[in-house]
């Protein structure tokens, strides 16, 4: 295997069959100690996290491979916390979608004026930036157009996903009496076909999930969603 990048919470190296693997780390985002799923900047180290995204990861994107959803995913072994996933092209440096159905976090600090801390919203998507400097910097869908990055259509694939994904994450979270307040995806084309597809991970560290009101750290929603 050759190292390829190494990220705040995974490291990705390249395998000699032309895929890749993901080494998951124990690493959250987060400041000041403070999980946060918003921030772009290792917070803490969470004993296990690594193990517990993976494992969430693995269901998820099982189950979207299930509802027909494209996604880079191969396989995962959770006891080495790797995941293998097929090749693929990020637009720009990195374009992330997320779904909101709550107002927390980034949405609340910027439109505080005009709505409650926790007020409903109708699955709303945004796209931001991979970008640590700036803060992940939201853009319209016409920025991505005139930068290059996405074409009208491409934004409109991203933005149906998103909210197919988002959809089925929410219903299987509600099943265990949790409720999905955002999740932040990332997408990508896949090398050999060009098709749009979800990538990375899909797991406690990039989601906001509460529980009667609480907001659950990783390794609470991972117990809660595979333990009977």
């Amino acid at each position: 295997m050759k190292l390829v990048y190494k990220g705040k919470t995974k490291d990705v190296y390249a395998l000699e069959n032309g895929n890749y693997l993901l080494k998951f780390k124990d690493n959250v985002t987060g400041e000041n100690g403070v999980f946060d799923p918003g921030a772009n900047q290792v917070g803490l180290a969470i004993d296990g996290a690594g193990k517990a995204g993976l494992r969430l990861s693995k269901l998820f994107f099982e189950l979207l491979e299930k509802r027909g959803i494209p996604t880079h995913f191969v396989d995962a072994d959770v006891e080495e916390a790797t995941m293998t996933v097929k090749p693929a092209t990020v637009f720009g440096n990195g374009v992330e979608a997320i779904c909101r159905y709550r107002a927390v976090g980034s949405f609340l600090r910027r439109y505080c004026m005009y709505c409650e801390e926790g007020q409903s919203l109708d699955a709303f998507v945004e796209f931001t930036l991979k970008d640590d400097e700036r803060g992940d910097p939201p853009i319209p869908e016409e920025g991505l157009e005139m930068l290059g990055l996405l074409s009208a259509e491409e934004c409109a694939t991203i933005k149906d996903l998103t909210r197919k994904i988002s959809g089925i994450i929410k219903e299987k979270l509600a099943k265990k009496g949790i409720e999905l307040y955002d999740i932040k995806l990332e997408f990508g084309r896949v090398d050999e076909s060009g098709e749009i597809v979800l990538i990375d991970e899909i797991s406690g560290g990039n989601m906001r999930a509460c529980k009667e009101g609480r907001r659950l750290e990783p390794l609470e929603l991972e117990k809660m969603l595979l333990n009977d």
